[in-house]
């Protein structure tokens, strides 16, 4: 049995409030936004913020919250709601999105060993959106329902940049109704929503896209060291690179930083070596050989010892050459021509021209 409600959907440009659709909703379900009921977002790190505002300035109503109340001028400005209370959400909004740094920051904002998470998840559809292990996403999922709550696994592929153009890549897992539902709702933040089956595949995918990813930039680190350490033009190697099969938004990106040792934030070293090792802990829970990220996990630990809390993971670099043999100081390698930087792919966008991405903490959650 269904019934027909009024959702408040995306507002069109020039609309004071947000535009109304009729639509369909199965019987004990809250529509995204139903009413006057606000969005919920918790959390506006470095990537939660961008996506919150791409939302409100898209027409959602939004009520967010964040544990430092400053983080939510922004939002304001776009007009979305505020509240210093993360109960608050809860209270007012039947859809609450979740972007925060890792489990222990999810789990004190839920209360979920707490007295008031059955009340909080009653009737609510979570969406959480930061990456955690897949077993404590599928762990999480099981709590939200024994309550009598929806949830939906949503990790993206992006860094701040294309968090900022809208540009991220959601992977979508969960009940086929409930992603139905908050399709629309992730629109604004990404530029495509991939449905990976049920919880916990999406976070699996998202770790999997992301080895590929550390191991990738990784090599690309290494080979350059090894033509510098061999005379050779890294222009050349550039060029050639391009030219051929391995051509890809990884080398245009970052074959320049690694050249210019620009070492700027676009993913960060303490970021990368969370997910490395959530990673390595999937990997040994189902007994999975892991031996290219095993050597990524002890070359991040290395670079982030060595003074890289605050750089990009292309300083995997300065790891490689403090395990080399040193060599007499010489006249700088010649580098012709460098290859320009052309970018399609979200996870690899440079940081914007106005500033550098801030330096996260080690935890994977903020990734």
């Amino acid at each position: 049995m269904s019934s027909t409600a009024t959702t408040a959907g995306p507002a069109s440009a020039g609309d004071p409030e947000p535009a109304l659709v009729t639509e369909p909703v199965g019987e004990g379900r809250a529509p995204v936004g139903e009413g006057t009921a606000p969005v919920g977002f918790l959390g506006l790190g470095t990537m939660g913020q961008p996506m919150a505002v791409n939302l409100a300035a898209s027409g959602w109503p939004l009520l967010v919250w964040n544990r430092t109340p400053e983080r939510t001028g922004p939002l304001a400005a776009v007009g979305a709601g505020t509240t210093v209370d993360a109960a608050e959400v809860f209270a007012r909004c039947h859809t609450v999105i979740v972007m925060l740094a890792g489990p222990e920051a999810i789990d004190a904002v839920l209360d979920r060993a707490g007295p008031t998470f059955p009340a909080r998840l009653r009737d609510r559809t979570l969406v959480q959106m930061g990456t955690t292990s897949p077993a404590y996403s599928r762990a999480l999922a099981a709590d939200v329902r024994a309550v009598g709550g929806r949830f939906v696994e949503a990790p993206v592929s992006g860094s701040r940049g294309p968090a900022e153009a809208g540009r991220l890549v959601g992977m979508l897992a969960g009940d086929p109704a409930d992603i139905a539902d908050v399709r629309p709702l992730l629109a604004p933040m990404c530029h495509d929503l991939v449905d990976c089956g049920p919880v916990p595949r999406a976070m699996s995918t998202k770790l999997a896209v992301n080895l590929f990813l550390v191991t990738l930039v990784t090599g690309l680190a290494e080979a350059v060291h090894f033509a510098r350490r061999n005379d050779v033009d890294l222009g050349v190697l550039g060029r050639v690179l391009a030219a051929g099969p391995m051509a890809s938004d990884v080398s245009r990106v970052k074959l320049p930083k690694l050249v210019e040792r620009d070492f700027t934030v676009q993913a960060g070293v303490p970021d990368v070596l969370g997910i490395i090792e959530l990673i390595t802990q999937a990997a040994r829970v189902g007994g999975i050989a892991s031996p290219l990220t095993d050597v990524c996990e002890a070359l991040y630990s290395e670079t982030l010892v060595q003074g890289g809390a605050a750089a990009d993971m292309v300083a995997v670099l300065t790891a490689l050459e403090s395990r080399s043999v040193p060599v007499p100081v010489t006249d700088p390698v010649t580098v012709t021509d460098p290859v320009p930087v052309t970018v399609t792919d979200p996870d690899l966008a440079p940081a914007p021209a106005n500033g550098t991405e801030p330096t996260r903490g080690r935890s994977p959650g903020r990734r």
